[in-house]
């Protein structure tokens, strides 16, 4: 049986790549680690802070391929100087990924107290007509 999409309406022309970003964003729905929040910092700016407590920048990867925004996080392995009695911070490798709209850009990424924070601003959206002549 196959899945009853809403995309399947006449009226809705060229969204088959909205139905590719919605399978996406759902693979990714179910991994919660690291946690991050999202935020409002102005009209068109959103920041996304990821806590990634033990890791440096050097071990944190931030790329763009076609709409996602991917983040990678991978520790170096210690060389056995250290003997913990207790390891409650995680030390694992992740990978988050964030599906962008059409338009957004990364203006800024920084490490501030153990968060990464991603600052992403939409440009203003210029409304365009225009008439086409009928030949």
């Amino acid at each position: 049986m196959s899945r009853m999409s809403i995309f399947n309406s006449p009226f809705l022309l060229g969204f088959d790549q909205l139905e590719d970003v919605l399978d996406k964003v759902a693979k990714n729905a179910g991994d919660g680690y690291p946690p991050y929040n999202i935020e409002h910092i102005g009209d068109n700016a959103i920041r996304i802070s990821l806590a990634v407590a033990g890791f440096t920048r050097e071990d944190l990867d931030l790329a763009l391929e076609g709409s996602q925004m991917i983040i990678r996080g991978k520790q170096r392995e210690d060389s056995g100087e250290k003997a913990y009695l207790h390891r409650g911070i995680a030390a694992r490798q992740f990978v988050r990924k964030f599906v962008l709209a059409d338009g957004m850009e990364v203006s800024d990424a920084f490490m501030e107290n153990g968060l990464l924070h991603i600052d992403l601003e939409r440009p203003e959206a210029q409304e365009m007509v225009r008439t086409v002549p009928i030949r």
